[in-house]
């Protein structure tokens, strides 16, 4: 009789959604592996591919921010058109700060910048410890900062660290990426870890104790595995688009003296991690019950507004270079071409990988994977469960936020239904870890990694993607081994409803 029901349950899930995934990643990866087409156009193909695969697309309409449904629009351009609102939406929330950050990114570079913070680094921590302080930099700045801002400013760095020391590039760069990609995923107030306490029903400053907590594992696990990859992968320092190896080279061979002083240096970098955390962390003491003034939060929201924060850091550091290089208006003008180029190219497949993670929403793959997923009372299973889930929507679309969001908020409804056998907060760590693994060409942070660093597309798939699936499954396999020795379990988790998740996955 019971596997009778469960058959019947089983027939009754709708599995498209899956195919069309199978077929769109397939694809994707056709067109630029084996097709050698640009990324942007592989991914553009791809979300259009899959719009006109998905049996049903929402109308466009005015009420969902586009524009009126033409009569007898056909399915194709159905099809561009939604792809076209996914790439857009990305686009609008990031492409002015990775513009930015280009420019300061640059600027660091060119003025000398990044070579004195690498020097003051040096002095103080010795050659050895060098990439420590690379992860460790990526840990801290990436609490309150989005990842791909974190890794356009630390690059230059590891670049002019490369360069004077001559060997260790790969392990530079991936202990960025470690550091960065740990609490982007696991420490609130960054986005991602902040909404999932919140749909899963913790405070959020149980939340940042816990995932900073469960971050000391994967941290040790992932130098090590840097390490390793540092003499597998051994990747040379190559010339990338607006950064030449002589150029750099030319600067790094200056004279102590000659150099901007070390503030200066540091102020494009520290400004606008400072001004950003200063909202985000007012946000965290409101909801912690802590009052703040109303004209002091008035201020500090309009200067701490991510756009002005990182234009302001671009100012500074145009001023350093132009400083350092007595240049004119005019000659800056000129110079600031190259990085936005740069930055282009990269906005371009950052929203194509939006587009075509939106199209991927609207197979309702989320709908199906909550469909199938059916709770056996064991903590492993249940934990295993959020985890593969998130894991699942990363992969698909490419955000590790989206994945994060959807996760949770699928995962809320299950936590919030019953006991779960362990603690609410198990499942907020490994729906953070869930969202690590198998980060490709669909990702932002994959193709800013891959750009910047000067990685080929399979370097960055050996380095990047191997490095974040082992931190994922680390994280995975340490939760549950704790959760089942210390369950700390409690009758009633704090459940709050998934609206943030509900945006994402509903079908208009």
């Amino acid at each position: 009789m019971t596997h009778s029901i469960l058959a019947q349950a089983a027939d009754s899930i709708n599995y498209t959604p899956f195919y069309i995934l199978a077929a769109g990643v397939a694809f994707v990866l056709f067109t630029i592996i084996k097709l050698r087409l640009h990324p942007f156009l592989g991914l553009t193909l791809g979300a259009i591919l899959v719009g006109l695969l998905t049996p049903v697309l929402p109308e466009l309409t005015l009420a969902n921010g586009f524009w009126e449904d033409k009569e007898g629009q056909s399915r194709f351009l159905k099809s561009i058109n939604w792809s076209m609102s996914g790439f857009g939406t990305l686009v609008g929330k990031i492409g002015f700060v990775i513009a930015m950050a280009a420019i300061i990114g640059m600027c660091m570079l060119e003025s000398g910048a990044a070579d004195k913070i690498v020097r003051r680094l040096m002095a103080a921590l010795g050659e050895k410890r060098a990439s420590w302080a690379m992860l460790l930099s990526g840990f801290i700045l990436s609490i309150p900062v989005f990842f791909d801002t974190v890794f356009f400013l630390l690059i230059p760095l590891a670049r002019a660290l490369a360069l004077r020391t001559g060997k260790n590039y790969t392990l530079y760069v991936c202990a960025i990426c470690a550091g960065g990609a740990i609490t982007h995923t696991l420490v609130p107030p960054t986005p991602g870890p902040l909404i999932i306490a919140e749909n899963i029903g913790r405070p959020a400053g149980e939340a940042i104790i816990a995932g900073l907590l469960a971050a000391l594992v994967p941290v040790l696990v992932a130098m090590w595995y840097c390490r390793r990859l540092n003499t597998s992968v051994n990747v040379p320092l190559r010339d990338t688009r607006g950064a030449p190896l002589k150029d750099l080279e030319a600067i790094v061979q200056k004279k102590d003296d000659e150099l901007p002083s070390f503030g200066l240096s540091l102020l494009p970098v520290v400004l606008p991690v400072v001004l950003i955390s200063i909202v985000t962390f007012i946000g965290l003491f409101k909801k912690m019950g802590l009052t703040v003034q109303a004209d002091l939060m008035t201020g500090l929201t309009f200067i701490g507004d991510k756009n002005l924060a990182m234009l302001l850091g671009a100012v500074i550091a145009m001023y350093t270079l132009a400083r350092q290089r007595g240049w004119s208006l005019g000659k800056m003008g000129e110079s600031m071409g190259t990085p936005l180029e740069t930055a282009g190219v990269i906005i371009l497949i950052t929203g194509a990988g939006g587009a075509f993670g939106s199209m991927i929403k609207h197979t309702d793959i989320a709908g199906t994977i909550k469909a199938i997923g059916v709770s056996e009372g064991n903590v492993a299973v249940m934990l295993f469960m959020a985890w593969l889930l998130t894991a699942v929507i990363r992969a698909a679309q490419g955000s590790a936020t989206v994945a994060m969001i959807t996760g949770s908020g699928i995962m809320a409804g299950i936590v919030a239904s019953g006991d779960v056998g362990c603690h609410p907060i198990y499942f907020c760590l490994v729906i953070g870890f869930g969202a690590f693994p198998l980060s490709w060409m669909n990702d932002s942070g994959f193709w800013v990694v891959q750009r910047m660093s000067g990685f080929t597309e399979k370097e960055t798939l050996r380095t990047w993607t191997k490095l974040l699936t082992l931190i994922g499954v680390v994280g995975l396999v340490q939760t549950i081994i704790v959760a089942t020795i210390l369950p700390l379990k409690i009758t009633q988790p704090e459940a709050k409803p998934a609206e943030a998740a509900a945006l994402v996955v509903q079908q208009k």
